[in-house]
């Protein structure tokens, strides 16, 4: 009996699934801070429009919310009891 209840002493607080789903939502948040990359001018004297394209100025920051709500998610998601 000691050793069950002993067991269940050092369980973690999310399970393997809320991990697995934590890695991916961090991978969807680095996806979209890296379509936010480049844009940069060879000549500083000289304006890059392409730093205003839809890809860094909407998309991204989707991407990026979407990474945030799903890592909110991953970590609110009751984990499956192992009795």
């Amino acid at each position: 009996m000691a050793k069950k209840e002993n067991e269940q002493k050092f369980q973690f607080a999310l399970g393997k699934e809320n991990y697995i789903l934590l890695a991916i939502g961090f991978a969807i948040i680095i996806v979209g801070f890296l379509l936010m990359m480049g844009g940069r001018s060879e000549d500083p004297a000289v304006f890059n429009e392409e730093i205003y394209s839809f890809r860094r100025i909407t998309l991204a920051p989707i991407i990026v919310l979407f990474g945030f709500m799903f890592e909110i998610y991953a970590i609110m998601k009751k984990p499956k009891s192992v009795d």
